[in-house]
């Protein structure tokens, strides 16, 4: 038998306190613990709303209902739930196949910081496999990923060897006089600047966790360092 809200958040003063994103978290969870069978007979909007909202008592009904009324409206913002196809009369609804892949609130919260990193922003070399780690949380895996394919589009860029690794191929294929991919049209300065961006940037959030264990803990971060390595992949392979 599946969980109601008051079996993940007791108290209706923290239930209360919650924005609808962060309600939305439990209400999934409480739907997504729900059999097949229970799901075809409780995913009605009101009905299942309500049967929630009396568990907290008479006098929390109405405040409890439009909060969890909130929540339910974010989810199908974010198709996470729909309307069940071919049925005209009432508000039953499904969890859709994205809304079956978060099974609790720190799922959802990993998904809700999707949002912060544009996927249509990101250069096309990294944009679906750094996406996916970061909307899963996995922000060190999305840096390390977005850096180790700077590394490798330089390498290719500048037709340089395997054995040309970390910020010695950086230094390397930018060398101010001799440098495959400096821009001899730039002012010395310039391209003395563009070597240590790239070597910095490789030296910095590539190398630490090729070698040892990075944790990003802050998706904010982890957007800047995944948007620096966007930029500079922009520099070396144009989109």
């Amino acid at each position: 038998m599946g969980m109601s809200i008051k079996n993940i958040i007791p108290e209706v003063s923290t239930l209360l306190a919650l924005e609808p994103e962060e309600l939305a978290g439990p209400l999934l969870e409480a739907m997504n613990s729900l059999t097949p069978q229970e799901q075809e007979g409780q995913l009605s909007r009101y009905n299942y709303i309500n049967a929630n909202s009396y568990a907290y008592g008479q006098a929390h009904t109405d405040a409890v209902g439009k909060a969890l009324m909130e929540a339910w409206i974010w989810l199908e913002r974010e198709c996470l739930i729909a309307p069940k196809p071919h049925q005209s009369i009432g508000d039953w609804v499904f969890i859709t196949r994205r809304g079956k892949t978060l099974k609790n609130s720190t799922d959802l919260k990993s998904y809700r910081h999707g949002n912060m990193l544009p996927k249509e922003q990101i250069h096309p070399l990294i944009a679906s496999n750094v996406w996916s780690e970061f909307i899963r949380g996995q922000y060190d895996t999305a840096v390390f990923q977005a850096f180790k394919e700077v590394e490798v589009s330089v390498r290719k860029a500048a037709g340089l060897s395997d054995t040309d690794i970390g910020v010695h191929l950086m230094r390397k294929a930018f060398d101010i006089e001799e440098g495959p991919l400096t821009y001899k049209t730039m002012l010395k300065a310039e391209r003395e600047a563009l070597q240590h961006l790239f070597a910095g940037a490789i030296g910095r959030y590539k190398n630490p966790g090729s070698h040892r264990d990075v944790i990003i803990k802050d998706p904010r971060e982890a957007v800047e360092m995944i948007m620096l390595a966007s930029l500079l992949l922009r520099i070396v392979v144009p989109s």
